[in-house]
């Protein structure tokens, strides 16, 4: 496993959603191409079983060998579309298109073998308007209802008779009434087997891309608040490096070295300037701004370790767990934004419990790190669970609350990996982050960290 610190920060952000939504596109076609070899081999079942029953048991004459060429090559076209579409290919509304038109000519052929439109399952046409009008394109399914009434129309022309009795005084007795209700009953059956199987699929993919549509929106609302709060971090920048300058003063001048007191108090605002100074870079960073220099090589237990002791040293916690499983200390490579999410976890769990943050980290057997951020607060309400991640989700009550875990959901899904929520049965939250570990692995060769 590799990774590279440039690739790593510099996602193609714009050709992410196309990508996405065309490959939503294409696994709904390859579903519904494998939909229509499904239902090709019940034709050819059923084409076998009808031309060996008009034969033996009614006794229809009828070109059997040419009808079995025909049958030989619509197999032999199965076969090879199962070969071409078995493996996840992407599929286009034109070759699906293209797949109907064979269907189309070779059941007109056979028509034609067999009577024409005397042959009462000559309304089986209506299979394939039907699955043209599901499946394809407007100008696809227009295209294919004209080709079937021109088949119709020229089968009434050149098809010689089928030799049934047109009997129909004899109502459900007549063999072509029987006929018409067999293929009324294939129609229907066949209709709907493949069309509710087909309807899920597009609901599916509906479903999906209006994920990816939630998605992009989400994505263009972190640009924005980027931008905004890009500006806001550079001009924070020139205060907060004069009040670094005038505390460093402070704490050299003889009135302050005289009183222990008050060079405790400078020592403790001077570590939560220096706090302050550290989010203004990594909003910096994040924003895009050299974010090339914040990729930084360590080990994963070394990278947690020293987060963890950072977190500590600059936040009120009474009481703080941390348990690191993690046994194999894998090379990695990491930036602001990585770290920021995990801050910005535990900085939610201190706010809703102040006596107590858990962190427990662990590798599962596939290479996914997982961290574990409880806490003994009020727990999330329903409401919250429900629309964890969204933007403006929060019980804080101030404005802009819920950026925060907004934004960690966010850095997730870009690593690959995901955010989850829930309440402990004892009581309190918890929280789960999930990393594949592939996305911030370093070689395997990289085995000392400077």
């Amino acid at each position: 496993m590799t990774a590279n610190p440039e690739v790593l920060n510099k996602p193609d952000a714009d050709s992410e959603p196309a990508a996405a939504v065309a490959n939503v596109e294409y696994a709904a076609g390859h579903r519904n191409m494998l939909q229509l070899i499904e239902l090709r081999w019940i034709a050819v079942i059923g084409q076998i079983t009808t031309i060996a029953a008009a034969i033996m048991v009614f006794d229809v004459r009828l070109p059997l060998v040419p009808m079995l060429e025909v049958l030989a090559c619509l197999i032999a076209f199965n076969i090879a579309s199962h070969l071409r579409w078995h493996e996840h290919v992407p599929v286009t509304n034109r070759e699906v298109f293209l797949a109907l038109l064979v269907d189309v000519a070779t059941f007109t052929v056979q028509l034609y073998l067999s009577g024409g439109t005397t042959n009462p399952f000559a309304f089986l046409y209506l299979l394939q308007v039907i699955l043209a009008a599901v499946l394809l394109d407007i100008w696809a399914t227009w295209t294919i209802t004209v080709i079937t009434l021109m088949c119709l129309a020229l089968l009434s022309v050149f098809a010689k008779p089928l030799a049934l009795p047109f009997d129909h005084a004899r109502g459900i007795a007549s063999l072509y009434v029987q006929g018409l209700l067999i293929c009324f009953g294939l129609n229907a059956a066949l209709l709907v087997i493949f069309v509710s199987r087909i309807s899920g699929t597009l609901k599916a993919k509906a479903t999906q891309l209006a994920d990816l549509r939630q998605r992009a929106a989400e994505e263009e609302h972190i640009v924005r608040m980027g931008l905004l709060a890009s500006g806001a971090a550079h001009e924070l920048g020139t205060p907060l490096a004069t009040l670094s300058v005038i505390l460093g003063d402070w704490k050299r001048m003889p009135e302050f070295k005289k009183n222990p007191e008050l060079l405790e108090e400078i020592a403790e605002m001077q570590t939560q300037l220096k706090r302050c100074k550290s989010i203004v870079s990594g909003i910096l960073l994040s924003a895009g701004e050299t974010r090339g220099e914040s990729a930084m090589r360590t080990t994963i237990r070394t990278f947690l370790d020293q987060l963890v002791d950072e977190w500590k040293g600059s936040r009120p916690v009474r009481s703080f767990s941390y348990q690191n499983r993690i046994s194999e200390d894998i090379p990695v490579v990491f930036d602001s934004a990585l770290k920021q999410m995990i801050d910005n976890v535990l900085d939610n769990a201190l706010e809703a419990s102040p006596d107590f943050v858990g962190l427990e980290a662990s590798v599962t057997e596939d290479g996914t790190l997982t961290l574990n951020v409880t806490d003994a607060g009020p727990g999330f309400a329903p409401a919250m669970l429900a629309q964890f991640g969204k933007p403006y989700q929060s019980t804080k009550g101030r404005p802009g609350g819920g950026l925060g875990l907004f934004l960690v959901v966010n850095v997730a899904r870009k690593l690959g990996g995901s955010v989850a929520a829930a309440n402990r049965p004892q009581g309190g939250a918890q929280v789960t982050l999930t990393l594949p570990l592939s996305s911030i692995a370093l070689e395997k060769e990289v085995t000392h960290v400077h």
